[in-house]
């Protein structure tokens, strides 16, 4: 073998061994990109709604999330405060309403009232609502099973 040809082959091989590496680091920037959007996804965080739609009644009712349904109550204003449950009545499975002047979650359709941290506090229901963590960030609300 003359010693161009083996130039020629050592070269062929480092621009070879080196392919994997930069396309490693080619789709490594895309998959940051794309993990940045999702980031609050897979820490178990679902968007369900935004604060403009929270802020304009006091309350969020999203019946179908990722996660199921959603009743969140609170406003911007007050994000430490906020409360996010299931608002399917354990008694019937009707759906509850938020009562802010009571302080309370209240099913129309027997009267089982739920306190803010979803337990029974009055009967026909005898399991409590299931609860979420709730969050605002970046003009959006978010929840995450607790």
């Amino acid at each position: 073998m003359k010693r161009r040809e083996f130039i020629n082959w050592v070269g062929l091989g480092f621009l070879a061994s080196s392919l994997p590496v930069a396309l490693a680091a080619c789709s490594g920037e895309s998959t940051i990109s794309a993990n940045a959007s999702s980031n609050d996804a897979s820490k178990g965080w679902q968007k369900v709604g935004t604060v403009k739609e929270l802020d304009k009644n006091g309350q969020l009712l999203v019946e179908n999330s990722p996660i199921g349904a959603v009743l969140v109550v609170g406003t911007s204003k007050a994000a430490k405060n906020l409360m996010a449950v299931n608002p399917t009545c354990t008694h019937e499975g009707c759906t509850v309403g938020w009562k802010s002047k009571q302080d309370k979650f209240v099913c129309p359709c027997h009267g089982a009232e739920f306190a803010r941290d979803g337990k029974v506090k009055q009967k026909p229901a005898k399991k409590p609502l299931k609860t979420y963590l709730a969050k605002i960030e970046a003009g959006s609300v978010f929840v995450k099973t607790a």
